[in-house]
């Protein structure tokens, strides 16, 4: 049944999409780019194409199609992430660095952040905003693969991923990986997108994200594509309790999560 782009899927189609690997539902190299199933591969090259397209202009789309919003999102997220000074912290599909950045703050000088990307377009657009800060941790920056965290196992206090989880081709993997690179006791936030609580202002974002946001793609970031395919892999996205149950399958434990915005964006915290 082909899925429609004005609708929320149901619970069982949902779970269908989301976890692709099933041997009932979808062969294991198979994926899906918003609403299309693809090959792993080709989802993998659509992602990256996808951001190259956009890293220019993607702080600057972000603050005006969430009207300044997700920088607030972002502060209660890595507050609620509770670090202390002189941790050592991961920032998964960590981009042009919001939320290195303000983790930094927190850490000093003897902390450290690691943004880690396999997007080098997405690295470079943030760069200038990393130079030139005092008494906050250093930020170094990682090119790689969250399926494939290129780091040895316990090497961080604390994970992050903001808005990027979305499009790790196997999103369980990813977790485990951020979960293998924890300390024992080390702690995760997850921040991502998610379906608005109450029935009318859910229809407002629809009309929202299917036409408003693709239009200002196409006139200001030159990407009416990209800005299509971000309300379709929200809409993708497990739902807070079935990304909860993700995380505890993992390993994780003590998973909890809190909405924001009627539930347009959710915190997930968990504990290795």
């Amino acid at each position: 049944m082909p899925l429609s782009k004005k609708t929320w899927l149901e619970d069982d189609q949902r779970r269908r999409q989301i976890d692709p690997a099933d041997p009932e539902t979808a062969a294991a190299d198979e994926a899906f780019f918003g609403f299309e199933r693809v090959q792993a591969r080709e989802k993998a090259e659509r992602v990256l194409k996808h951001f190259n397209s956009v890293a220019a202009a993607y702080d600057f789309m972000n603050t005006l199609l969430s009207f300044g919003i997700h920088h607030a999102w972002k502060r209660a997220g890595v507050r609620m992430l509770d670090l202390q000074a002189g941790e050592r912290v991961l920032d998964v599909c960590g981009g042009t660095g919001d939320l290195a950045i303000l983790a930094a703050r927190r850490l000093g000088p003897r902390g450290q952040v690691v943004i880690y990307d396999i997007n080098r377009a997405m690295i470079e657009a943030g760069t200038h905003k990393v130079r030139g800060r005092t008494r906050s941790a250093p930020i170094r920056h990682v090119q790689g693969d969250a399926e494939r965290i290129a780091f040895p196992g316990r090497s961080f206090d604390a994970a992050m991923v903001g808005f990027g989880i979305r499009n790790v081709v196997r999103m369980r993997q990813g977790f485990a990986e951020m979960h293998r690179v924890l300390k024992p006791g080390g702690r995760l936030m997850c921040l991502e997108f998610s379906r608005p609580v109450w029935p009318v202002f859910r229809w407002l974002y629809d009309l929202y994200s299917f036409h408003i946001m693709p239009f200002l793609g196409e006139l200001i970031a030159g990407s009416r594509k990209a800005y299509t395919h971000l309300p379709e892999s929200i809409r993708m996205f497990p739902l807070p309790h079935e990304l909860a149950d993700m995380l505890r399958q993992v390993g994780f434990r003590r998973v909890d999560y809190r909405s924001f915005t009627n539930g347009i964006a959710v915190v997930h915290l968990a504990v290795k």
